[in-house]
């Protein structure tokens, strides 16, 4: 995995905390992978189906996409 920084307006963290503390997320990190996931999965309706080689040779086919 890589590590990046994002920066998130004050509440989506309160609220990633609170879910956090209630236990329904191990980690901030795990909250914000699995919203994720789910984001790419539905604006990418073909990601699931690609394997990690193919899905890259899609983006870097993809004009104007900066990695």
């Amino acid at each position: 995995m890589k590590i990046i920084t994002i920066n998130l307006p004050e509440k989506y963290l309160q609220a990633i905390q609170i879910l956090n503390d209630m236990g329904v997320y191990p980690s901030r990190s795990e909250a914000i992978r699995i919203a994720l996931r789910q984001f790419l999965s539905k604006e990418l309706k073909m990601y699931n189906d690609l394997d990690d080689d193919s899905f890259r040779m899609l983006i870097r086919s993809k004009p104007n996409i900066k990695n």
